[in-house]
């Protein structure tokens, strides 16, 4: 199965941080940090938060997971489609025309 042509961008209302190789993405209500609703993203979900920058599209998300954890292809298809649907659903990232 392909892989959705759009790509996707971080929403501009949170707050994101490195730690430890982890990232901590907090939302901005009302410019207040809404601390409840925090997501900590380690491993390849952080990989991938690294590289969504408006311009990567899920396909290339999927290629550079792929080879960074050498997993096959369709499996890091999958995972990515995944995890970019539970970010899109968080408010997180929103899918954008190329």
């Amino acid at each position: 199965m392909g892989m959705p042509a759009e790509v996707f961008a971080i929403d501009a209302n949170l707050v994101t941080r490195d730690i430890g190789g982890e990232i901590i993405v907090v939302p901005v209500r009302g410019r207040v940090g809404d601390l409840e609703g925090a997501y900590v993203l380690n491993g390849s979900g952080a990989a991938i938060w690294r590289r969504i920058d408006g311009r990567a599209a899920a396909e290339d998300l999927a290629a550079a997971l792929a080879e960074e954890y050498d997993v096959p292809r369709a499996d890091a298809e999958r995972d990515v489609r995944e995890f970019l649907a539970q970010l899109a659903g968080a408010g997180l990232i929103r899918a954008e025309e190329p």
